[in-house]
């Protein structure tokens, strides 16, 4: 069985301030008249419209300004969602409205309902995506996504530390193989200036040898001149 009646507050999905609506007589009965968010539709009630038109519009007007800043706000933000990921780096399950507005909650003290984020496809990759949020009915903003592992991803550190310890090696052996052709060309240096060195010093020891030999000569001489005259 149906009721009508005139709505006092904003309800999701059903209406407004001063809206009238068709309701099933037990949710208006047990829900709606005990929280105050609906009166019963009587010719009383009705001079309550305009009233609530009133209130109506300074609320909207409210919300308009509040969420025309917020979405200024939450242009620059980055929102970062951690979700479990296996060993390969593939998601479990897929990034939720609900957890985008736990986060945005925890992370910047935003209230939104969960019911104004959008996607177009499930988030089901890590990395950085966009969110439609819907904040108004003429104020749409866009959120920076950041879905990030919750547990530790393994490291493809092993192949670049294999190739960086082979260059290592390589620059090793290339410092070794020069150390090992200057310390060849050391020997070869002083050999050329040893023998260089040498016809001096053979020249040196040869002078005095020269020397003897001339004194040999003159004695010879002296030694025949001396026969001659004792032979005449």
């Amino acid at each position: 069985m149906k009721t009508e009646v005139i709505l006092t507050h904003n309800i999701v999905g059903l209406g407004a301030e001063s809206d009238q609506v068709k309701v099933a007589a037990g949710y208006a009965r047990n829900y709606l008249f005990p929280q105050r968010l609906a009166i019963p539709l009587t010719h009383a009630n009705k001079r309550r419209i305009e009233a609530l038109k009133q209130r109506r519009a300074e609320r909207e007007a409210h919300e308009f300004n509040t969420m025309t800043e917020l979405a200024k706000g939450v242009a620059k933000l980055i929102c970062v969602v951690k979700i479990k990921t296996g060993e390969d780096g593939k998601m479990f399950g897929s990034v939720t409205t609900g957890m985008i507005a736990d986060e945005l909650k925890h992370q910047f003290d935003i209230s939104l309902d969960k019911r104004k984020i959008h996607f177009e496809h499930p988030i089901k990759t890590l990395g950085d995506h966009e969110v439609e949020l819907r904040l108004h009915q003429e104020v749409n903003a866009t959120l920076k996504l950041r879905v990030e592992s919750a547990n530790p991803l393994p490291a493809p550190a092993e192949a670049p530390a294999g190739e960086g310890r082979k260059e290592e090696r390589h620059e090793r052996r290339g410092r070794r193989s020069e150390a090992a052709a200057e310390t060849e060309k050391a020997p070869v240096e002083s050999a050329e200036t040893a023998v260089e060195k040498k016809p001096r010093a053979a020249r040196a020891e040869r002078a005095p040898k020269a020397e003897k030999s001339g004194k040999g000569e003159k004695a010879g001489k002296g030694a025949k001149a001396a026969k001659g005259d004792d032979a005449e």
